[in-house]
């Protein structure tokens, strides 16, 4: 991993993206999309993930995090869910997608045989209010923005849906502080 990839601010929340390599359009199925937020809750309950905000698009998630080694977390977190999703691909026998993620593997991962995320997490310390509201924002309006839904509550797979009354979100976030 890349030096400026490094979480340097560890007493803040930062926010960060996650990209499928060659920005492959894996999260086209729930099913897939779950996989991210359960591996999400699992790593809330399980290594001090702090969830402060999250929305999954086709090809990369972004979200506003916070734990106490956020980049082991976030490597864990990749780890798991490539491997999660490959076995996800397989049984959906999606292999036009397995056979791209193993020509798009880097020749150094030496340890796998496919890649599915791209290196890095390009973690960004929030250190203001101000910065948290911008990512907030913009994390949120990504869909909007793509010209997926006209609101950010319609997408189901983000943490707008907190912000709705009477919403109930798949994934309940953490309080900023």
């Amino acid at each position: 991993m890349r030096s400026r990839y490094y979480v340097r601010e560890p007493h803040h929340a930062h926010f960060v993206t996650a990209t499928i390599v060659a920005w492959l359009p894996v999260f086209t199925k729930t099913e897939r999309c779950d996989i991210i937020v359960h591996a999400l809750e699992y790593c809330r309950q399980h290594k001090g993930l702090q969830v402060h905000a999250w929305v999954v698009l086709d090809n990369h998630f972004h979200a506003i995090l916070s734990a106490p080694d956020l980049s082991r977390v976030l490597a864990d977190f990749k780890r798991h869910t490539a491997k999660r999703l490959i076995e996800q691909l397989q049984s959906e026998r999606c292999d036009w997608l397995l056979k791209q993620f193993a020509h798009l593997r880097l020749r150094h991962k030496i340890e796998s045989e496919r890649q599915i995320w791209q290196e890095g997490s390009h973690p960004e310390a929030l250190i203001s209010d101000d910065m948290l509201m911008q990512k907030l924002e913009y994390l949120h309006n990504n869909p909007v923005q793509r010209g997926l839904v006209a609101a950010p509550e319609h997408w189901r797979y983000s943490s707008a849906h907190e912000f709705c009354e009477g919403a109930v979100p798949l994934l309940k976030c953490d309080p900023w502080r």
